[in-house]
């Protein structure tokens, strides 16, 4: 069912997959996740989705930002129209909510150019109204070292958003998830494991689901279950593992909690704290 909410673009829309009414729908909401394009949900907070999956009382909801017209096209889809690719795009996501047992999943149809535009705040404002209608628990999105403009530009919204909200309002928890970039350098006590264990047949079909990305040789299907299984691996170095699937993501909370809290610096300093790391252990070796 699609849903009634007014969304900012033309082609924006709210996609209900068990046709529960609208109101109903987003109050069960309990974690959302808010990603740049199709499929970043999928393949970053499958945490949350699986979570949800077989739950009663939990229910994930999701946000795609942008309209899926600059995506990348090769193979059977080589010669489709930006606007052809954007249908594609869009059914591809409803049709992993469907899969997903989403509680409701937005797609917002933003151009990336306008989500990149530090004078726009029109992302920011709409991600405010839909915090406000569904108010979750557990919100999900980009991690602040991500390598990929557009996903910077969603994280920054969506910390705008959730600074805008009355403190008691606010998630209790805010994760900055891997996908152009993995986050298995960061210290161990700051990073925030995610285990998705034992539901590999679930990932590999809501991954599946973007053909239109993964059939002309882009195997992003693959290459995230390979990640998850490598943090599982790697991530103990002196212990047998726990988990043989894990995600790792950035703990974006504080920034949420305090706005007076600088994005640039709030990251630099992991990212510093990384380097005394590697600095530490170095020199505790060295003649």
């Amino acid at each position: 069912m699609l849903g009634e909410m007014k969304l900012n673009q033309s082609a924006a829309q709210l996609f209900i997959p068990d046709s529960v009414p609208e109101p109903e729908s987003l109050s069960r909401i309990t974690h959302l996740g808010i990603g740049a394009h199709q499929d970043d949900l999928e393949f970053m907070a499958f945490h949350g989705i699986l979570n949800c999956y077989h739950s009663e009382s939990e229910w994930f909801g999701g946000v795609t930002c942008t309209d899926g017209g600059g995506s990348p096209r090769s193979g059977p889809y080589a010669d489709m129209s930006n606007e052809d690719m954007k249908k594609v795009r869009v059914q591809e996501q409803n049709d992993a909510a469907q899969v997903g047992h989403f509680a409701a999943i937005w797609q917002l149809a933003y151009p990336s150019a306008e989500i990149k535009d530090p004078a726009d705040d029109s992302l920011a404002k709409e991600l405010e109204t839909i915090l406000r209608i569904c108010r979750p628990r557990v919100v999900y999105t980009h991690n602040l070292a991500d390598k990929h403009d557009t996903h910077i530009a969603v994280v920054l919204a969506a910390i705008q958003a959730m600074r805008a909200l009355p403190e008691e309002d606010r998630p209790e928890k805010v994760l900055g998830c891997e996908v152009w970039r993995g986050l298995d350098w960061m210290n161990d006590s700051e990073k925030v494991a995610l285990d998705v264990s034992g539901h590999e047949n679930l990932a590999m079909a809501l991954n599946g689901i973007f053909d239109s990305q993964i059939a002309g040789g882009k195997r992003y299907d693959i290459a995230t279950l390979g990640r998850r299984r490598a943090n599982a691996t790697f991530f103990e170095s002196h212990a047998t593992d726990e988990a043989d699937q894990l995600s790792f993501a950035m703990d974006l909370t504080p920034l949420v909690a305090d706005p007076s809290i600088d994005p640039i610096a709030f990251t630099t300093d992991v990212i510093r704290r990384f380097s005394e790391d590697v600095e530490t252990r170095i020199a505790k070796f060295s003649p």
